[in-house]
């Protein structure tokens, strides 16, 4: 597939995002406008309007769009997305870079903030904060790209590409599953299982589309449970999951009746946007261990951070 290249600069470390016209007769021979107001009734006519004109939407061509630009299914827009710096107060946490070298960024990402912009954070999320970063303007910081997952509640020591011509290389241990990730947690001390301890299940989407849950079925979620110390009434965990689903580190802790401390989701979801900073997910991502697809060297990186 041919890369789509981006006609739009990077603006304050965010970067475009694109939109491809679907092929719904419905909008056909109307204008953008209409389809726009349609996909995203919260910004309403109005604000769809003044984005429109402001020179701001190009097409893929890198031209102008406007208010009577005319919907083509299959063409793609170009646009930044638009939250007020009021709306999106700073997260009070810094992240840390642990390593930069001509691939990789590995970075100490706090608790709280987001990897890439989504919903209702744009500015405040790690992508953005590196690419503005002083110390990684040397880069090429619009190629800044996420390889693997990690929870906006969860911190810890996390990968990123900044490479386009090696980025695959990396992707493709985690996809073959040959990294070995290691995760701290705080949760209620259980003191009548052996350690460790591996539990196995079943992992779905739940009926709300942000939480996960387990079901009956072939298990497809792994994960080992060691107890590193005693705290009282809670234990110091270590977790290192042999699959990747989402939140299953906290469903399974959960469901052996040990919830992570300070969890925001599980077993009861909060309401969004009511985070309170004094109480971070007792989750960690220690460590991250590998053999280099490009040097063939092993390699391991440690958050510097403790729960």
């Amino acid at each position: 597939m041919k890369k789509r290249t981006n006609p739009l600069p990077v603006i304050d470390g965010i970067k475009p995002s694109y939109l491809v016209l679907p092929h719904e007769k419905q909008f056909y021979s109307l204008p953008l406008l209409h389809f726009l107001c349609h996909k995203f009734p919260f910004v309403g006519e109005a604000g769809w309007r003044a984005r429109l004109n402001s020179g701001f939407v190009v097409g893929a061509d890198g031209s102008p769009l406007n208010e009577h630009t005319p919907f083509v299914a299959g063409e793609a827009m170009y646009y930044y997305r638009e939250i007020s710096r009021e709306d999106e107060p700073r997260i009070p946490f810094d992240e840390q870079i642990l390593h930069v070298d001509e691939h990789l960024i590995v970075v100490d990402k706090p608790h709280f903030l987001p990897v890439i912009p989504s919903g209702r954070f744009l500015r405040e999320t790690l992508l953005t904060r590196l690419r503005l970063h002083p110390d990684l303007q040397h880069l090429n910081t619009a190629d800044i790209t996420p390889i693997h997952r990690l929870d906006k509640d969860t911190a810890g020591v996390m990968l990123l590409s900044h490479n386009a011509a090696t980025r695959r290389d990396y992707q493709i241990m985690f996809q073959d599953k040959t990294v070995r990730k290691t995760y701290e947690a705080v949760a209620p001390l259980r003191t009548d299982l052996v350690y460790p301890h591996t539990v196995q299940s079943r992992m779905v989407r739940g009926e709300k589309f942000y939480l996960t849950q387990e079901v009956a079925g072939e298990a497809n979620a792994f994960t080992t449970i060691e107890l590193l110390e005693t705290r009282g009434k809670f234990g110091l965990y270590r977790l290192t999951p042999h699959t990747g689903k989402k939140h299953q580190l906290r469903v399974h802790m959960m469901n052996l009746g040990m919830p992570l401390v300070n969890d925001a989701l599980y077993p009861t979801p909060l309401v969004a946007g009511e985070e309170d900073y004094s109480k971070p997910l007792q989750l960690l991502a220690k460590s991250i261990e590998f053999i280099d697809p490009i040097s063939g060297v092993e390699r391991r990186f440690e958050s510097l951070q403790r729960l």
